[in-house]
C-alpha cells in the first residue's frame, strides 16, 4: 500500500507578497540579465575566435 502523498496541485498556495516580487524583480534585472549578457557576448567572441584558428578568415568575410 502506497502512502498518503498530498496533492500538491490541490493545495492553494499563498500569493507571492510585494517584498518577493521586488527581491526576484532585482534578482532578474541587476543579476541574471547582466550575467546571460555577458555569457552570450563571450561565447560570440569565443565562436568567432575558434572560426578564425580554423579557416583563417572572419565569419561572413
Amino acid at each position: 500500500m502506497e502512502p498518503d502523498v498530498p496533492d500538491v496541485s490541490v493545495e492553494r498556495r499563498r500569493p507571492p507578497t510585494r517584498a518577493e516580487e521586488l527581491k526576484a524583480f532585482f534578482f532578474i534585472t541587476c543579476i541574471l540579465a547582466p550575467a546571460l549578457t555577458v555569457g552570450f557576448i563571450l561565447a560570440y567572441g569565443f565562436f568567432v575566435w575558434m572560426f578564425q584558428e580554423v579557416t583563417g578568415r572572419l565569419p561572413g568575410a
